[in-house]
């Protein structure tokens, strides 16, 4: 059984492995000159390889269609990717949230496991090759035209990843194939995404973003981040960050992949969402008992670079905090609780990873076969599939590819 992999990330180099050690014969394409590029540079340089969740919280942590992959990830579980890593000399070790690293908090560590055993498995690989298009007879693949030549064989596993980042090679190429041989593809959009900030609006009025400049790279620590769109609304408790021109950090990145197919997006900001309207009224009452200005006060409430950000959005911020108005104070309680933000996601290709690809409905979920050409399977981003950050995504790619590589390789 001859079995051509298009694309060396981690799903098509576990589908290439697997194909492998059932006895394929097995060539691997990839149009970068070395294998896992993306992988060198998840988690921070790190790689968060899997996480600890059992079956349901893992599921819970996929956005779009988790039903589709129960059976791949029962076929190849979390534990079965630790097992395959640290067999193969590369300890891991578990963190918060269940994100599980390499011991050595190097991702080429990954990286180098996966090649090494692509060549104990006599994979033939081919890098610095970009795949051009399938060649189709009688309704199956007979070859694939890449810029090499053609790459003839029985079976053909498409692993090209989304579009987010597109110096390490994923940039869309991968659906115009799968399109091309009459694959529906959903559009592909921004998931893990940080946020672009076009207007504030607070009780004293709205600004425009670029009027007001951010407080770059300000960690903020248990806030709550809403984003509002299409009728909807969704919360999330944690960490955000501000950038130069918008909102990222952790709370951010989950939000912008449930919100990122809307037209209109709204976040509101609540700096202090453990405190009830009345319980920080009476905070705000004992701070503004002194007559030093209301600006100098801020910082007793807020980090101090926010704080001065803060102060800037209010009209009488040089005002005595004893001589601060009951109006005024609501006012100020209310931009505490309240700050909103009118927002776009970042472009795609600053993503972290795709939301959108391959329709699910046309691939089989047991074995990732397509069910338009019986002899093309498919694995990862490339399909419309996304889970939120922790490890998750690299296990879904790692699960799908498992399960082509096997099904790929049987005699039928």
């Amino acid at each position: 059984m001859k079995v051509v992999v298009i694309g060396a990330g981690p799903a098509g180099a576990m589908a290439a492995i697997t194909a492998g050690s059932e006895g394929a014969e097995v060539t691997l394409i990839e149009r970068n000159e070395k294998i896992g590029r993306k992988l060198y540079i998840s988690g921070k340089g790190r790689c968060n390889v899997t996480n600890s969740a059992d079956f349901r919280e893992f599921t819970e942590n996929i956005v779009n269609n988790p039903k589709f992959l129960f059976g791949a990830l029962k076929a190849f579980s979390n534990a079965d990717t630790e097992e395959f890593f640290t067999s193969r000399g590369v300890p891991l070790k578990t963190e918060r949230g269940g994100r599980i690293f390499p011991v050595s908090d190097r991702a080429s560590d990954i990286v180098d496991a996966l090649y090494f055993e692509l060549k104990r498995r006599g994979v033939k690989l081919k890098t610095s090759v970009k795949a051009l298009n399938f060649v189709v007879k009688d309704g199956k693949i007979v070859a694939l035209k890449t810029t090499s030549g053609l790459e003839e064989a029985d079976r053909f596993i498409l692993c090209t990843g989304g579009k987010s980042y597109p110096g390490t090679g994923s940039d869309g190429s991968g659906y115009a194939l799968a399109a091309a041989v009459g694959h529906k593809i959903v559009e592909p959009k921004a998931a893990l995404s940080a946020f672009e900030v076009t207007d504030v609006g607070t009780p004293f009025g709205s600004f425009k973003a670029a009027d007001c400049s951010l407080p770059v790279g300000v960690s903020l620590k248990n806030i709550e981040l809403t984003a509002v769109y299409d009728g909807k609304s969704r919360s999330e408790f944690g960490e955000a960050l501000f950038t130069e021109d918008g909102i990222s950090g952790p709370v951010a990145l989950t939000l912008s992949s449930y919100c990122n197919r809307a037209e209109n997006i709204r976040l509101i900001l609540d700096f202090k969402p453990a405190l009830d309207e009345k319980t920080l009224d009476g905070r705000l009452q004992r701070e503004l008992v002194s007559n030093r200005q209301l600006k100098n006060m801020l910082p007793a409430l807020l980090p101090q670079s926010v704080a001065a950000w803060f102060g800037r959005l209010i009209p009488f911020s040089e005002k005595a905090c004893n001589s601060v108005t009951r109006e005024e104070r609501k006012k100020l309680l209310e931009m505490l609780k309240r700050i909103e933000f009118s927002a776009v996601l970042k472009p795609i290709e600053e993503a972290i990873v795709t939301s959108g690809g391959v329709e699910t409905r046309e691939i089989n979920p047991k074995t990732m076969q397509s069910k338009l050409l019986p002899n093309l399977y498919f694995a990862g981003e490339v399909i419309d599939v996304d889970a939120l950050t922790g490890g998750f995504n690299i296990q879904i790619a790692l699960s799908t590819g498992y399960c082509a590589g096997k099904h790929a390789s049987e005699s039928k």
